[in-house]
């Protein structure tokens, strides 16, 4: 009998502690306000990302998510902000090709990549190829025959980063002689691409858009590896016979790299819970974005897949990683 209570007893106490234990990281995370940094300025399709999953994960949070814009510097102001703060509270949104091409276009980093680390998949930036309406060109095999059949007669232009790298070397590989000109603003860039005095332009649809259904700027394909409900009449470029343009532009959150998984996962849960708002998938692809919500596993993996295109792109070109 004396067993018996003791055993209850113990289960008893037992019971207790287990009811008094703390909640796990990923229960009690936030404990005070969430920033999002962004590595682009107000407006873009990023950023308009980024607010609206914010205000849900407010709600959600019983916590205010403020979203920071650190423009600037190929994305170094925004990561270093972030990298400095070494808070669980503070995290990065943004496009995964702001750092992946980082290695291949500076000598040194301020930086290690195992920094950020991948949280959750948000979207798919929809980029695209546009050219002069004046150009005789009905597709994107039009155009690579007529800068064959012209050499160093046209120019191209790309926003900065991976997308860069990706271009040069299809132009390498294609042996096409066509002369880069560099651009600090995207929207000079689409004007001079409406006026004719740029040939080749890689952009966010975002960008481009409204020149385009507006008829001064020719989209002839988008650079997503899978056709977009967002602009079913425009091809990919692997549709267009030019899969080496491939690229997806892989938008998310990205946390400390001692953030415990399971608190990441969480939050990826969240988001993915954020991204199921039919308002907000509307609003998504009006930015020229697909909704492609992922777990912090699934966004690594894909970020990954990004890193490895391109360094066998930079290997094609001749450049070296960074030390």
């Amino acid at each position: 009998m004396r067993i018996i209570k003791a055993l209850i007893c113990s289960f008893i106490a037992l019971s207790a502690l287990a009811l008094a234990a703390p909640p796990s990281a990923a229960q009690s995370w936030p404990q005070r306000p969430v920033k999002f940094l962004l590595p682009l300025g107000p407006g873009s399709g990023a950023d308009i990302g980024a607010r609206l999953i914010a205000e849900k994960l407010a709600a959600k949070w019983s916590q205010p998510v403020v979203v920071e814009n650190r423009p600037g510097g190929d994305g170094f102001v925004a990561i270093n902000a972030f990298v400095s703060a070494r808070d669980d509270h503070t995290l990065l949104f943004g496009p995964a090709s702001s750092f992946t091409a980082h290695p291949y276009l500076h000598e040194k980093l301020p930086y290690e990549p195992r920094d950020l680390a991948p949280v959750a998949r948000v979207s798919a930036t929809l980029t695209t190829l546009t050219v002069p309406p004046s150009l005789d060109v009905k597709s994107l095999g039009d155009f690579v025959a007529m800068a064959r059949a012209k050499p160093g007669t046209m120019n191209w232009a790309t926003v900065t980063g991976a997308t860069d790298l990706v271009l040069a070397a299809f132009l390498k590989g294609e042996n096409l002689k066509l002369a880069k000109i560099p651009y600090r603003d995207p929207v000079q860039a689409l004007n001079d691409v409406a006026e004719g005095r740029l040939h080749l332009y890689w952009a966010a649809l975002a960008i481009t858009r409204a020149q385009m259904q507006a008829g001064r700027i020719k989209v002839l394909a988008i650079t997503s590896s899978e056709p977009s409900s967002v602009v079913p009449a425009i091809p990919t470029v692997t549709q267009a016979g030019f899969p080496a343009l491939t690229f997806d532009g892989l938008v998310g959150l990205y946390g400390t790299r001692d953030m415990p998984q399971d608190t990441r996962e969480r939050i990826a849960a969240n988001v993915r819970e954020a991204l199921a708002d039919p308002k907000i998938v509307e609003r998504l692809h009006a930015t020229g974005q697909d909704v492609v919500p992922g777990s912090a596993a699934q966004f690594a993996a894909s970020i990954d897949k990004q890193r490895e295109t391109v360094a066998a792109i930079a290997k094609v070109l001749g450049i070296k990683a960074a030390q």
